[in-house]
C-alpha cells in the first residue's frame, strides 16, 4: 500500500511537467499603462576600478636600557696678556774686564746697534794673555788680541753685510826643558791676521724672478817679521782672495740653484830658489780652485720630505792643474711631526789648506810647510734626528769617508831643539760614529751631550797621528733665580798617537814607526756668574779643574788649574 501511493504521486509529477512545457504557443491579450523613460547619456568616462589592501604597519617596541654615565669638566685657566708699553731697555756697549793667575789679564769690549729694521752694526775687542809658564819648560807665556767691526742694511728685497777683523797672536815654542835656558825671543813667534768680507743677498719673493747673492773675501796672513832688517822676506806671507756667488729660482716644489766659487791662495816663505840657512830654504806657492756646484732642491708632502741631488765640479789648480767632479745628494723625510727624522746621502769636495787654516789647529807649527788641498772623494753617511720631547732632541749618525791628502801633525826632526811641527799627508779612510742628545727648558736649563768613535786606515801611515779614537763634549747651562747663571764645558779624548824619530821611554815600534801614546785628555771648564743687577754682574771662571797637564801635541803640555775672576757692565 505504502510503494503504490509513491507510484501514484510520481506519475501525478511527469503529467504536470508535460502540462506546464505544454503552455508555449498561448497567446495572451489585455489592457494596460506602461511608461517608457526618456534616453540619456552618461557623461562620466569609464574607469577602472582597483581595490587597494592597505598593508598594516607593525611596530615593534624598542627596549630601554639605562646605563650610568658620568661627565667632568675640566678647568681651563684663563689665558694672561701682558701689555706692554715699551720693549726692555737694550743696552748698547757691554764691558767685561778681569785677571787670573799667573797674572792672566782679560778684556772684552763690546758694542752693538740699538734696535733697527734697517741698520746694523756693531764692533767688539778682546785681549787674554798670561805671563806665567809651566813648570819644567821654557817660557810659554802668550797674547791674543782680537778687534773687529761689522756692518749691514736689511732691506725687503736684499741684505747686504760687511766685515773687517783683525787679529794678533804671540806664542813661544816652549817645547823643551827649561834646563837649557833658551833666550824667551829666540822662540817667539807671533801671527798678524787681517782680513775683509762683504756679501750681498737678494731675496725676492716673486716666484718669477731669480734670487742671486755675491760675495768677496781678502784675508792676509804673515809670521814673525825676523829680526834683522835683511831678512824682512824670511817669514810667512799669505794672501787669499775669494769670490762665492750664487744664484738659484724657485719653480713650483723644485728650487733650482747654481754657486760658482773661486779660492785664490798665494804662500811665500823667503825667495824661490833661495836658502836662508842649510836648513830653511825658500817656499813660493799658488794655489787656486774653481767650483761649479749645480744642484736642484724639492719639498713633497707639506715638506716633510726633501730631496737634494747635484754634482761638485772642482778645478784644483796647485802644482799640478786636475779637474774633479764629486757628488751631491741628501733624502730626509720627516715622520710623526719631526719626531724622527731619518737621512741619508753622500758628498765630496776639497778644502784648502793653507797656513793659516794649519796654524789655527796646531800653532807651533814651521813656517815653511807644504800646502796639499785635502780631498774628500766620496763621503756616504746617514742617520736619524729628531726630538722625543718638546724639551729633548736628538742625533745618530753614521759615515764613511775617504780622504786624499789629508794633514797629519809631526815632530820637526830638521832643527836640533825639535819643538816645533811639520806637515806630513797622506790618504785616509775615517768610519765616523756619532751621537748626541740636547736637553733644554725655556731659558733656566740646557745640556748638550756628544760622542764621537773614529776609527782610521792610513795608506802610508800606521795611524793618524794626533787624531782622536774616541771623543766626548758635554756642554750645560743652569740659570738659579736669574741671579746665578752657571756653565760648564767638558772634553775628553782618548786613543791618540803620536810620530816621534827615537826610541825612549813609554815608545813602541810597529811597521818601522817610533809610537807615543798619548795622554788621556779631561779638560773640565766651570764658569759662575752673579748678576747683581741687569747692568753690573760678577763672575768667576775655573779652567783645567782636574789639574791634568796632558799632553796636547808631543812634548807640548798644557798649562794646569787656572783661575780667572772679574765683573761685566752694561750701558
Amino acid at each position: 500500500m505504502e510503494i503504490n501511493m509513491k507510484k501514484t504521486l510520481y506519475l501525478l509529477f511527469l503529467v504536470s511537467s508535460f502540462w506546464v512545457s505544454g503552455q508555449n504557443g498561448v497567446d495572451l491579450t489585455a489592457d494596460g499603462d506602461r511608461t517608457v523613460e526618456k534616453a540619456y547619456r552618461i557623461s562620466r568616462v569609464p574607469l577602472i576600478l582597483d581595490t587597494t589592501i592597505s598593508t598594516v604597519e607593525i611596530e615593534y617596541p624598542l627596549l630601554v636600557l639605562k646605563y650610568e654615565t658620568k661627565t667632568e669638566v675640566e678647568q681651563i685657566n684663563p689665558a694672561s696678556i701682558k701689555t706692554i708699553d715699551k720693549l726692555p731697555e737694550l743696552y748698547n756697549t757691554y764691558i767685561k774686564l778681569g785677571v787670573g793667575t799667573k797674572l792672566m789679564p782679560l778684556g772684552e769690549i763690546y758694542y752693538d746697534a740699538d734696535r733697527s729694521r734697517k741698520f746694523i752694526y756693531g764692533a767688539h775687542l778682546k785681549h787674554l794673555s798670561s805671563f806665567g809658564d809651566i813648570k819644567d819648560y821654557s817660557r810659554s807665556q802668550f797674547d791674543r788680541t782680537k778687534f773687529g767691526v761689522y756692518g749691514g742694511i736689511n732691506e725687503r728685497r736684499y741684505t747686504v753685510r760687511a766685515d773687517i777683523n783683525y787679529n794678533n797672536q804671540g806664542l813661544h815654542y816652549y817645547g823643551i826643558s827649561d834646563t837649557l835656558n833658551i833666550p824667551g825671543d829666540s822662540i817667539a813667534q807671533r801671527y798678524s791676521d787681517f782680513g775683509i768680507s762683504g756679501k750681498y743677498i737678494s731675496h725676492i719673493k716673486d716666484s718669477a724672478k731669480v734670487n742671486y747673492s755675491i760675495g768677496l773675501k781678502y784675508n792676509n796672513y804673515q809670521s814673525k817679521r825676523p829680526e834683522r832688517e835683511a831678512d824682512q822676506y824670511w817669514r810667512a806671507r799669505e794672501n787669499f782672495f775669494g769670490v762665492e756667488t750664487g744664484v738659484w729660482y724657485k719653480y713650483g716644489k723644485e728650487t733650482y740653484a747654481l754657486d760658482f766659487d773661486i779660492r785664490n791662495n798665494n804662500y811665500k816663505y823667503g825667495e824661490k830658489y833661495k836658502s836662508l840657512t842649510g836648513l830653511d830654504t825658500g817656499l813660493v806657492l799658488s794655489n787656486t780652485i774653481i767650483n761649479l756646484r749645480p744642484h736642484i732642491t724639492t719639498r713633497l708632502q707639506n715638506d716633510r720630505f726633501k730631496a737634494k741631488v747635484g754634482v761638485d765640479v772642482a778645478l784644483d789648480v796647485h802644482n799640478v792643474t786636475k779637474a774633479y767632479v764629486f757628488p751631491l745628494a741628501e733624502v730626509k723625510y720627516s715622520m710623526f711631526n719631526d719626531i724622527f727624522i731619518p737621512y741619508l746621502g753622500v758628498r765630496g769636495g776639497i778644502n784648502q789648506t793653507t797656513f793659516k787654516s794649519l796654524t789655527q789647529e796646531n800653532e807651533f807649527l814651521l813656517p815653511n810647510v807644504a800646502l796639499n788641498n785635502e780631498k774628500t772623494a766620496i763621503d756616504f753617511y746617514g742617520g736619524i734626528k729628531g726630538t722625543l720631547s718638546k724639551r729633548m732632541s736628538f742625533n745618530a749618525g753614521i759615515s764613511f769617508a775617504n780622504v786624499r791628502d789629508k794633514a797629519l801633525f809631526v815632530t820637526d826632526t830638521i832643527h836640533s831643539m825639535r819643538n816645533k811641527f811639520d806637515v806630513i799627508y797622506d790618504t785616509i779612510t775615517v768610519t765616523t760614529v756619532e751621537g748626541g742628545i740636547s736637553y733644554q727648558l725655556k731659558e733656566k736649563i740646557k745640556i748638550d751631550a756628544i760622542g764621537r768613535f773614529y776609527s782610521y786606515s792610513a795608506l802610508n801611515n800606521t795611524y793618524a797621528w794626533n787624531l782622536p779614537r774616541l771623543e766626548i763634549i758635554l756642554r750645560g747651562a743652569y740659570n738659579l733665580y736669574e741671579k746665578f747663571y752657571f756653565n760648564l764645558d767638558l772634553t775628553l779624548q782618548e786613543g791618540r798617537r803620536a810620530l816621534v824619530y827615537e826610541d825612549g821611554p813609554g815608545i813602541t815600534q810597529e811597521s818601522g814607526q817610533f809610537i807615543e801614546s798619548m795622554t788621556f785628555i779631561a779638560d773640565v771648564n766651570l764658569g759662575v756668574e752673579y748678576r747683581y743687577n741687569k747692568r753690573i754682574s760678577a763672575f768667576i771662571q775655573f779652567n783645567n779643574l782636574a789639574a791634568q797637564r796632558y799632553i796636547r801635541w808631543h812634548n807640548m803640555p798644557v798649562q794646569g788649574f787656572q783661575f780667572l775672576g772679574g765683573v761685566t757692565y752694561r750701558f
